[in-house]
């Protein structure tokens, strides 16, 4: 009987967690129908890269339908938008390096998170650009990238180039395409950049143990 109600209890936070991420997505999406809809996906776009749960294509994607002509504008403001965020995430980082260890030294696991750091300080670039380019979460990257303090112009340079590929990689699709082309962007757009970047990194690892 405990069990069942748990179990109950357990589904109404999950669709109650759901009904949340939908009300947020939902109000992304008005910003698209409003006077403010550029600012709004600049503002969108900076605070996705350190904190807000929404990814910013969302609104990229309807304000690009909206003026076709106009995609690669409001790709550029995303991207803009973005990596300045980024930037806010990797301060963060920065200033929560402290409280980290202290938490993984209490945790038992401090070697494990000096391990992380270490393989961050080889790979970060990389690291960043997957983030940067795919759906996985940037912002945790970004922070993670000031944790392990990786050199800024690297991570500068790897954001720019990820969330540019993958924001004018939306750009053109609407702007050459329009309208017939949305329900591929939102179907095997994220699956396409994952596969990508899998490429990228495998022929970087072959190049790397070939040379």
């Amino acid at each position: 009987m405990n069990a069942a109600a748990d179990n109950q209890e357990e589904k109404i936070k999950e669709n109650k967690s759901r009904n949340l991420l939908r009300r947020l997505y939902d109000w992304v999406l008005h910003w698209a129908e409003t006077p403010y809809g550029v600012p709004a996906l600049f503002v969108l776009a900076f605070a996705e890269s350190s904190f807000f749960p929404i990814p910013p294509d969302v609104l990229l994607i309807a304000l690009a339908l909206s003026i076709p002509k106009k995609s690669f504008r409001f790709a550029a403001i995303c991207l803009v938008g973005s990596v300045a965020g980024g930037c806010l995430g990797y301060v963060f980082g920065i200033v929560l390096r402290e409280p980290f260890e202290e938490l993984f030294k209490c945790l038992g696991h401090f070697q494990a998170y000096e391990n992380v750091l270490a393989s961050y300080r080889d790979y970060g670039a990389l690291y960043t650009f997957a983030a940067a380019f795919t759906p996985i979460p940037y912002k945790v990257f970004t922070i993670g990238a000031g944790v392990a303090q990786i050199n800024f112009p690297v991570f500068l340079g790897a954001s720019i180039i990820g969330r540019a590929g993958r924001f004018f990689a939306v750009g053109a699709l609407i702007y050459f395409f329009g309208a017939r082309v949305k329900n591929f962007i939102d179907r095997y757009f994220n699956l396409l950049t994952i596969v990508f970047t899998v490429l990228l990194v495998g022929c970087f690892i072959l190049l790397k143990f070939v040379f």
